[in-house]
């Protein structure tokens, strides 16, 4: 087996002496959030039906109490959940526990093969399956307070850097087509494909850290492991196959690798999605082999997995630490198509001979189009961070490119950064990443903010961050 080298990074708390009128406790579980079969998967430009459950959908949630404060994480395995469902879920917990709203960070794990909760594509929805998912969610919350016993904390870091890749690249003369709105002048090509001779250099880098939380009791038995790595999901499932990608692989793996896979109550790996909105695990230049279905996700899992437990060996937990929280709502424009663009738009939907369905990227974008003109042209977006002795955890409502969550580490060396949490507001670019064209910058319900809007998050993220000191 090839020996992985890996360089590990573990984040120290300082000054977090035990008191022993203060007990930190932790609790975790899981909610089963599985679509009935022949419902929507998205993720796609075309609709998916369920036809087989390949392994079983979580809402996977971990509970911190420093003994004045208490805080939720949760991760879900979806898609995209929007803020409707993510709202009424901590609605419920509130009214049941009485957790304030703030104190609770939710976000989907952007797998491609799960049930859908939000319209995206032409994929729509199921009411039911929404109502479904929020009370999962809020029954999984409720499950992990109920878990709440003496704990111990520690967290840490180490790379994995060769399952990273940045998906747009800058190609030779040429090597790039119109855009589905007819625009000629993109820089860049996202998934140019595997050893394209027009291929000339990634337009961005990649962050190869796993930013990682373990738990375990007073006696030390683990509880949970909670972790946070820049890659968007991996793929290759089976057709129509329901599957928590390598976001579930991971989770189970890591148990294994633990010791703790066997336990009552159960111990919970949970995987995050961080700043991988331009990141794959697809290698343009050629690096891997073929896999059959779910080999590449084994092998991402077990990887990342084994990393972890590796460097779990040289944690130093801590007792006690001060939990927080601080969130606050930001106002981002939208990019809103003008009524001449709508009028031509509808043409160009009118071509699809499977009307309402669309055959084309020309088709599909303009019903984007027309979709959009129907959106406000202001969005209410929260930012969210949360404290965890010295470590922070900033939560932003949309799929962050990774310059994003580099800076962000640079600023605050103790930090991890969560996409797709608390509300779904789509691709979130840099300006310079804007300039630059591409996939990620087409104008749809998924790629609508405003050309700024990553300037403004992370102007927002610093407020936030500040107030936590």
């Amino acid at each position: 087996m090839r020996t992985l080298f890996f360089a590990i990074c573990i984040f120290l708390s300082t000054g977090h002496a035990a008191d022993p009128a203060r007990v930190f406790k932790a609790g975790a579980a899981t909610s089963n959030i599985t679509p009935d079969l022949g419902s929507s998967i998205n993720g796609g430009f075309q609709d998916g039906k369920a036809v087989f459950i390949h392994d079983e959908l979580n809402a996977r949630c971990l509970a911190l109490d420093d003994g004045q404060t208490k805080l939720v994480m949760v991760v879900a395995d979806s898609c995209v959940i929007g803020r409707g469902i993510f709202d009424e879920a901590k609605k419920m917990v509130n009214e049941a526990t009485g957790l304030p709203l703030e104190n609770m960070l939710m976000s989907a794990t952007h797998s491609h093969s799960c049930g859908t909760a939000q319209a995206v594509g032409q994929s729509e929805p199921s009411p039911m399956y929404q109502r479904f998912l929020a009370k999962r969610i809020a029954d999984g919350v409720r499950r992990a307070l109920h878990n709440l016993a003496p704990a111990k904390i520690a967290w840490g870091g180490v790379d994995v850097p060769q399952h990273v890749f940045n998906r747009r690249w800058k190609m030779k003369p040429g090597g790039i087509p119109p855009t589905p709105h007819g625009v000629t002048t993109d820089q860049v090509k996202t998934n140019p494909g595997v050893n394209s001779p027009n291929l000339l250099e990634p337009a961005g880098p990649t962050d190869p850290q796993v930013c990682f939380i373990s738990v375990q009791s007073a006696e030390g038995k683990l509880i949970a492991l909670y972790a946070n790595y820049s890659l968007h999901y991996v793929g290759g499932v089976g057709p129509g196959h329901i599957s928590a990608d390598y976001f579930g692989a991971f989770a189970n793996r890591i148990g294994e690798l633990l010791g703790a896979d066997r336990q009552d109550p159960p111990f919970v790996g949970i995987m995050s999605n961080g700043a991988s909105g331009d990141i794959n695990n697809i290698d343009f230049r050629g690096g891997q082999a073929k896999e059959g279905p779910y080999g590449r996700i084994k092998i991402v899992a077990n990887d990342v997995a084994q990393a972890v437990a590796e460097a779990c060996k040289t944690l130093t937990y801590h007792d006690w630490v001060p939990l927080g929280a601080a969130q606050k709502e930001f106002t981002l424009g939208l990019r809103i198509p003008t009524q001449e663009e709508v009028e031509k738009a509808r043409e160009i939907t009118k071509q699809s001979k499977l009307f309402p369905r669309m055959e084309t990227m020309e088709q599909v974008y303009a019903r984007e189009t027309v979709l959009l003109a129907d959106f406000p042209k202001e969005v209410s977006a929260p930012l969210h961070v949360l404290k965890i002795g010295d470590l922070r955890v900033s939560a932003i409502p949309a799929e962050v490119f990774v310059e994003i969550g580099l800076g962000l580490k640079q600023r605050h060396p103790q930090t991890f950064t969560v996409s797709l949490a608390n509300a779904y507001h789509g691709y979130l670019p840099t300006p310079e990443q804007h300039q630059l064209g591409g996939y990620e910058t087409w104008r749809a319900r998924s790629a609508c903010l405003e050309v700024d809007a990553s300037t403004k998050i992370v102007a927002g993220l610093e407020e936030l961050f500040s107030t936590l000191k």
